[in-house]
């Protein structure tokens, strides 16, 4: 009789527990308990909140959201890496303008001839001249100023596309790291349930006089341990959304793009990718044109300026005037520039050389991202389809056995065991799938098209 009441009492508790499979556990965050209610707040979402399109994203796209986003109203001000960058773009802008002016002219006077003695004495005998001198460059300065601050703000604009790229980048990590913290807390939340039915059927197998009291003092200690562990997740979720609306300057409300979290692209072998049109091969070529601008500078201050002058000259003795012309020119006996021209052409080779040094390291970083997508991704299917289903199943025959007697509890929390570690595996393959993909995204970032000619 004893039994027949265990059994009756365990399947009451397995029918429980599987609806908690089903349902939204109470242990899980706020923001996923209130996911029927309030709109996804998407990736997209979360770009458009930092100031970035969606469209300039390939995960973006190639993952559109399927789900409500929640946009914002009106355009969110840039955050500081970002204005930080524009604000160079600025100054370099006004650096080239600068670059492109002549020298100024200079007005001179001098009064000869006074407070002396005799025929000097006062301003009697005293000579005033007046005149502008004109410094004249040549060597072709100033078309070389104005090539190297071409090439400077070309580089401004490079740094400010690479701001972007980073602050996307960043944006997307959070989005995914709260991604899987929510489902991490949902796994977590659901094996806490599982584990309070289990303590309640060995609870009630004890007092059928079925199993030892042992049974019972264990899966109690499973029970308090997965509670712990639930409850925990939920803040480590928490604190991703904090992080994500941080970094924002805005809320994150509503609940995260699931099915764009779960969601893997079809991904074949690696795609080549021409890493000369990269963003990071950009700057590096960037930085070659600068240092090459740097050496056309450095060669032109070699060549010496003049400085023509004009004069008019009046003595007091008579009231004549006279006119005066003179030119000027430094003698380039102690610094004629080769110095300087040496050292710019050294910097120019490091430039070359970190140039070349770029080339092989964004060749090597975007292969292993795209090693990495595809291992991730297979990682994922195969955890998320015929694994995840495998260990369900192991786990619903084991408890059901568990239940009514033919299995022990070592084979029911073995089963669990699997399972949650089967589900949990499926959430950090998915978020290392997107943070590879993100990583890619950012490595094969385009480059700026004549970022310094329309200037």
């Amino acid at each position: 009789m004893h039994r027949i009441i265990a059994a009756v009492l365990a399947a009451a508790s397995l029918a429980d527990a599987a609806g908690a499979q089903t349902a939204p556990s109470p242990g899980l965050p706020a923001a996923t308990a209130t996911s029927q209610t309030a709109p996804t707040f998407s990736l997209e979402s979360a770009l458009a909140a930092g100031g970035m399109p969606a469209s300039s994203t390939s995960s973006a796209n190639n993952n559109p959201a399927r789900s409500t986003t929640a946009t914002p109203s009106s355009s969110p001000p840039s955050l500081p890496s970002v204005a930080a960058a524009t604000a160079g773009v600025g100054a370099a802008t006004a650096a080239r303008r600068v670059a492109g002016l002549r020298p100024n002219p200079e007005l001179q006077a001098q009064v000869e001839n006074i407070a002396g003695s005799g025929v000097y004495k006062g301003l009697r005998s005293s000579e005033t001249t007046i005149g502008v001198a004109l410094p004249l460059e040549l060597g072709g300065k100033r078309s070389a100023r104005v090539a190297l601050a071409t090439a400077r703000l070309t580089r401004a604009q490079i740094q400010a596309e690479i701001a972007r790229a980073d602050l996307r980048l960043r944006i997307t990590q959070l989005y995914i790291e709260a991604a899987a913290a929510e489902r991490r807390a949902e796994v977590l939340a659901e094996q806490a349930g599982i584990a309070a039915n289990a303590f309640r059927v060995s609870r009630e197998r004890v007092t059928a006089g079925d199993v030892g009291p042992i049974e019972q003092q264990r899966a109690d200690v499973l029970r308090i341990n997965a509670q712990v562990a639930a409850e925990s997740a939920a803040r480590q979720a928490q604190a991703a959304r904090i992080n994500l609306a941080t970094l924002l300057s805005a809320p994150v409300t509503g609940p995260l793009d699931r099915a764009w979290f779960e969601r893997i692209d079809d991904y074949g072998p690696p795609r080549p990718v021409d890493v000369a049109a990269t963003l990071a091969l950009a700057a590096a070529e960037a930085d070659v044109r600068t240092a090459g601008a740097q050496v056309r500078v450095a060669r032109s201050l070699r060549v010496p300026d003049l400085t023509v002058s004009t004069f008019a000259r009046r003595f007091k003795a008579t009231n004549d005037t006279a006119a005066m012309v003179g030119i000027s020119i430094p003698i380039p006996v102690f610094n004629n520039g080769s110095a300087f021209v040496a050292q710019s052409r050294s910097e120019q080779t490091v430039a070359v050389a970190q140039r070349n040094l770029a080339v092989v390291d964004t060749s090597q970083a975007i292969a292993s991202a795209q090693t990495e997508v595809a291992n991730a991704a297979a990682t994922a299917r195969a955890a998320g389809g015929a694994g995840l289903t495998a260990a369900q199943e192991a786990a619903r025959i084991a408890r059901v056995g568990y239940s009514a007697g033919k299995f022990d509890q070592i084979a029911l929390l073995d089963a669990e065991r699997t399972l949650s570690q089967t589900r949990q595996t499926y959430v950090d393959a998915l978020a290392a799938y997107h943070d590879a993909q993100a990583r890619l995204d950012r490595l094969t970032t385009p480059a700026p098209v004549n970022s310094g000619d329309n200037q």
